[in-house]
Order: C-alpha cells, then sequence, then structure tokens
C-alpha cells in the first residue's frame, strides 16, 4: 500500500519536469515552487531510505533542468520533455 508520502514523491516525479519545461513563455512553475514541495517531503517524519533516495534524486533532477533552463534561456530554447 503507497502512503501518502509515496503518492505525493509519485506526483512530483510525473509533473515536475513538465512544468518546468513549460512553453515559449518559460516554466508553469518556477524551480523554487518545486525545491520547496521537495524540501516539504524531507521535513516529514519516518521517511524509508526509499523515499529519501527517490526525493534526492528529485533534487538532482531538479537541479539539472534549471541548469538547462538557465543554459536555454542564454540561448532561446526552451527546455524538452524527453
Amino acid at each position: 500500500m503507497l502512503t501518502l508520502i509515496d503518492q505525493e514523491i509519485a506526483h512530483l516525479a510525473r509533473v515536475m519536469r513538465a512544468s518546468m519545461a513549460g512553453d515559449l513563455a518559460g516554466p508553469i512553475l518556477p524551480g523554487a515552487y518545486w525545491r520547496e514541495r521537495l524540501h516539504q517531503l524531507l521535513d516529514s517524519q519516518h521517511l524509508t531510505n526509499a523515499q529519501l533516495r527517490s526525493i534526492d534524486v528529485l533534487l538532482l533532477q531538479l537541479d539539472e533542468l534549471e541548469a538547462q533552463a538557465a543554459n536555454n534561456s542564454a540561448h532561446g530554447v526552451a527546455i524538452g520533455t524527453s
């Protein structure tokens, strides 16, 4: 049975990249929003090692997406969702 935290992690994993990719106007929600959501999960008590690893992976992905966005905005290119 998935816990609420597991469901939240799965949700963030599904939507974060697409939201950061956004459209020509930029991200739908900024990286700061996603970082805050992930840190709220980290503040939860009794996280399992698997949950901690999943959140860590998402934080690393967010770092990559923000770096891509900074690089691409300098070149006028949108982030891909692939």
